[in-house]
């Protein structure tokens, strides 16, 4: 996820565009993902018909710019005249009508992030955006169609309970998430602290299906840890919140006072936060002026860049800088990885990023409701698309579930061996299993 900061409010014609930072969607959060979320509002009653619901009116048979609605009537109309309610069937007003051919409409782009959110549900997602939500401390996303856990985060009660980065959430308690938008199973996880909530889960490896209860709690969100292992100095970053840049500038600190001169920068399992934050952290890195990432929108406006200002703190080299990832880390995580590898000053190792590149505007609309849409994606500096399958590392060491629930890391051990002077090659991913 990643987000907007700026100090959080910006103004349109058309009332306040906040860009926000987090969904961490930590299944607390509401949204997974809706990296640099954008709110605004559409004016008035009459704004909003000519906006939104201007697709219900019959097409002018002199316009061919507009669409040919007429089967949608056909459908509408015989719904109306045909349609028997059974008597265990509540009458489907106009008003849910309208909004399930909205829902319809936007579902058609095939887009996760892209979301009709009705009057109830968008009163529930302004809520969870506030902050006042308690959940299990992971954050999910869509992956092929599969609602997926992102990254649980240390310590929380998901971490604890034994989900991890990459398992597929088949059910939620005993509603199946097939077909499921991210929203939803958000809405469906989050809940009252000491609650719990049951998942189903397919896990890579296991033959039969894992069933996890977790209980909800209040989510403290880590930030940074530091620690040394013989002659290297190890950063793990956790979140890309509003006190990142601050931690991470004093993990480097620690690290100049250590006198070890490489360095491990740990994102595996970052879900993101705010792109100021990750701007701001690649700047330690790299001298100023650089390209961090590049912003393009669907529209006519112009590529937005952001670059390093004036912080770096020492010359780093691929030879003694090592960022580590997995399918875990998301969104900001892939924005400073991306820019210290185009940059070539790190080493990446590990597995390909989650590939969380979009940023989606929320748009406030006149009955309570609102849309969520992308508007803009993230690209490396050289021009790579984060949103395509994520970021490749430089080597590839992949770390199996089994390695994970045994405490075993051999993504670690291949960047400490790396920066000892060793060498690492990619693990060979052609192989059959067993063989």
């Amino acid at each position: 996820m990643l987000l907007h900061q700026e100090p959080v409010v910006m103004k349109s014609p058309k009332g306040e565009r906040k860009f926000l930072g987090y969904t961490l969607a930590f299944l607390f959060a509401a949204g997974a993902f809706f990296s640099g979320l954008q709110l605004g509002h559409y004016g008035t009653l009459a704004d909003q018909k000519a906006n939104i619901l201007s697709f219900l009116l019959p097409a002018s048979a002199n316009d061919s710019t507009e669409p040919d609605l007429t089967e949608f009537w056909k459908v509408w109309g015989l719904l109306e005249e045909k349609y028997s309610t059974a008597s265990s069937t509540e009458q489907v007003s106009v008003e849910e009508r309208i909004q399930g051919a909205i829902s319809g409409l936007v579902n058609s782009y095939g887009d996760p992030y892209t979301v009709f959110l009705p009057p109830v549900d968008a009163a529930q997602f302004e809520e969870d955006i506030s902050g006042n939500f308690s959940g299990v401390g992971m954050e999910v996303g869509l992956r092929e169609g599969l609602v997926t856990i992102i990254a649980p985060l240390p310590d929380t009660p998901a971490d604890k309970a034994g989900l991890l980065a990459g398992d597929v959430i088949t059910k939620i308690n005993e509603t199946s998430t097939e077909n499921m938008g991210i929203d939803e199973a958000v809405r469906l996880i989050r809940g009252e602290k000491g609650t719990q909530v049951t998942f189903t889960i397919f896990r890579e490896g296991q033959l039969d299906f894992l069933t996890i209860t977790v209980t909800r709690d209040n989510i403290d969100i880590p930030t940074v840890k530091t620690e040394q292992v013989g002659d290297t100095f190890i950063i793990s970053l956790y979140s890309f919140n509003a006190l990142s840049e601050a931690k991470v500038r004093d993990a480097l600190q620690e690290f100049s006072s250590s006198n070890s001169e490489k360095l491990v920068l740990d994102v595996r399992g970052n879900p993101g936060g705010y792109l100021q934050s990750a701007v701001a952290i690649a700047s330690y890195f790299l001298p100023s002026g650089k390209v961090v990432v590049r912003e393009q929108s669907g529209g006519i406006e112009e590529e937005k860049i952001f670059r390093t200002n004036n912080r770096q703190v020492r010359e780093f080299t691929k030879e003694n800088l090592v960022v580590l990832v997995d399918n875990g880390s998301a969104s900001a995580s892939e924005i400073l990885a991306g820019a210290l590898k185009d940059h070539g000053v790190a080493t990446i190792i590990g597995s390909a990023t989650f590939g969380k590149g979009s940023v989606q505007e929320l748009v406030e609309l006149d009955d309570g409701s609102s849309l969520k849409v992308t508007v803009a994606r993230w690209f490396t500096p050289n021009g790579v698309s984060i949103s395509d399958g994520g970021l490749a590392p430089d080597i590839l060491i992949e770390r199996t579930p089994t390695q994970r629930m045994a405490d075993e890391d051999p993504q670690r051990e291949a960047a400490l061996r790396f920066l000892r002077g060793e060498t690492v090659a990619s693990e060979d991913t052609t192989t059959e299993p067993g063989q």
